[in-house]
């Protein structure tokens, strides 16, 4: 019933990746954020190369934007850089990471002028991949900001219900309340753009 979203999503963005070696891979982050916060530049270029590709689909995937989901990333990179003194040793400079970009995004989605979309400017389609992800495309900029954000963090980007409310700074039960009203808006757009 609400894995059409996931479904959809599945088959045009790219699986989260976990590194065979995931406890290396942390103690490596680490020492990269350690040489970062003595200035090293290799290391910024390292968690950069790391990140990025990522970030800039979670950007995209939420601003609807490439040009912008690049500027958005580049941006919460460099206030990641700038303030790494206050990431605490026990926590991962992803979920930091991400956590701005998501936080900017937002910012963004905020200062934006609503889009009013008529339900007729929903063009039918045959059901291929390529319709369906131009529809789902068309239906995430229907949603509010907060619930579409809610929606492409649990369900394109695969985070636990614990990161997105990490990511969007707020407790684990107002993701689960957003998530379930933003499946239930989707589908109800889903819905109405099949069923011509």
């Amino acid at each position: 019933m609400y894995n059409v979203l996931g479904n959809v999503a599945a088959s045009f963005f790219q699986p989260r990746i976990v590194a065979g070696g995931a406890a290396e891979a942390a103690i490596r982050e680490r020492q990269w954020v350690c040489r970062c916060r003595e200035g090293d530049e290799t290391a910024m270029t390292a968690l950069i190369s790391r990140h990025r590709g990522r970030l800039v689909r979670t950007a995209t995937n939420l601003l609807r934007d490439r040009h912008e989901a690049e500027d958005v990333s580049q941006d919460a990179f460099l206030k990641a850089f700038r303030e790494i003194q206050k990431l605490r040793d026990d926590r991962a400079f992803s979920g930091y990471l991400y956590r701005i970009c998501v936080r900017l995004c937002m910012d963004r989605l905020r200062s934006r002028r609503p889009e009013v979309v008529e339900f007729d400017s929903i063009q039918p389609h045959s059901g291929g991949a390529v319709e369906d992800r131009v529809v789902v495309e068309r239906l995430l900029t229907q949603l509010p900001a907060e619930l579409r954000t809610t929606l492409v963090l649990r369900e394109m980007e695969q985070l636990s219900y614990e990161e997105v409310a990490e990511a969007m700074h707020v407790p684990v039960g107002t993701v689960r309340s957003r998530l379930h009203t933003a499946r239930e808006r989707f589908r109800k757009l889903w819905i109405e753009a099949v069923a011509e």
